[in-house]
């Protein structure tokens, strides 16, 4: 019986661990590559290639994060603007106040936001807004196990694929 009893408690113990939640800290990339606002497009559209990715956050004069640049951007803007990639500037294209997290925030609440707004990233910022790094739909679906349907998140398949699928949605128009 004690024994039973032991396996039981070891048993709860390890499901009580896999049910922690991990934070975005645990799965964001710390080292990204960044922007200024004063850039043109085509040192951006540089930055990409040379470092293999699709977005940039934007840093402002004061090294604040003053918005989030994508390839996406970039096209559209190259695509209805009669201007060269070197004449237009990350700040005639860029967005302000980008949506954002804190890297002590549970996994979910960056993937309830990117579902919400339709995004695939998201700038991960400290208490004052300076840029710690970003997380991606991508570092999530990475931090699932295979196996239960669980990770260390607690995050099962389905929330991920849900948000994906919200998040992969056309958006209708205004």
């Amino acid at each position: 019986m004690a024994r039973h009893l032991r396996l039981h408690v070891r048993h709860l113990t390890n499901e009580l661990k896999e049910e922690v939640a991990m934070t975005i800290k645990d799965v964001m990339t710390e080292q990204v590559t960044t922007c200024r606002l004063e850039a043109n497009l085509a040192a951006a559209s540089a930055l990409m290639w040379e470092n293999d990715c699709g977005t940039l956050p934007v840093l402002g004069e004061a090294g604040e994060l003053a918005g989030i640049l994508t390839d996406r951007d970039i096209c559209i803007a190259l695509g209805t603007r009669n201007a060269r990639a070197s004449d237009i500037t990350v700040r005639d294209v860029v967005k302000a106040h980008p949506l954002t997290c804190k890297a002590t925030e549970d996994i979910r609440s960056a993937l309830q936001i990117m579902r919400e707004a339709k995004i695939r990233r998201l700038p991960v910022v400290n208490e004052i807004g300076e840029l710690e790094g970003i997380v991606s739909i991508d570092d999530i679906i990475l931090s699932l196990k295979l196996g239960d349907g669980k990770a260390g998140t607690a995050l099962a398949y389905r929330d991920v694929a849900s948000a994906l699928q919200e998040i992969s949605s056309r958006r209708v128009a205004a």
